[in-house]
């Protein structure tokens, strides 16, 4: 899980477009990881993942979504 600032109160998805970059950061994170996703939730200031990962690079995974998302 992980929200937007002011304790989630501030949305990280303002558009379409920002959930679909997300959505292009989470399969390029499959195809460079090897993570397995079984279940994703996206709402406006917030967003929780059910990922499997398989090479114990959890930590790099999550870093690489948020950078590629947040830039």
């Amino acid at each position: 899980m992980n929200r937007g600032g002011d304790g989630g109160r501030i949305n990280i998805f303002h558009s379409e477009d920002y959930y679909l970059a997300f959505l292009r950061a989470l399969e390029e994170s499959v195809n460079r990881f090897g993570i397995v996703i079984h279940g994703y939730c996206l709402m406006a200031n917030d967003y929780h993942l059910l990922i499997e990962t398989p090479h114990a690079n959890l930590s790099r995974t999550m870093c690489h979504i948020n950078g590629i998302y947040e830039n």
